[in-house]
């Protein structure tokens, strides 16, 4: 799939500083892919967070995503933490 624009939203905004959030049945793997969160260029600045609850074959994925990088173009992320659900 590819990303959502209804499926990314503020959770939090204070000092600059925002914590989004966005939900999706793409793998984590795809999520921080090359050029998959390019569409929130405009929103996102580096040392943003995102919280991310995606899917790896129907089971939540979640993770912590940091803003690494920002070109108005271009959006890069590292995962900060990730946790496996279920068992």
């Amino acid at each position: 799939m590819s990303y959502n624009s209804k499926n990314f939203s503020v959770m939090a905004y204070a000092n600059g500083f925002t914590l989004w959030s966005y939900s999706t049945p793409d793998t984590l793997a795809t999520v921080i892919g090359s050029g998959y969160l390019n569409e929130i260029a405009p929103f996102a600045r580096i040392g943003d967070m995102i919280m991310v609850n995606a899917s790896i074959d129907g089971s939540l994925e979640p993770a912590i995503l940091a803003v690494t990088a920002n070109t108005g173009e271009e959006v890069s992320v590292s995962t900060l933490g990730s946790a496996a659900i279920g068992g």
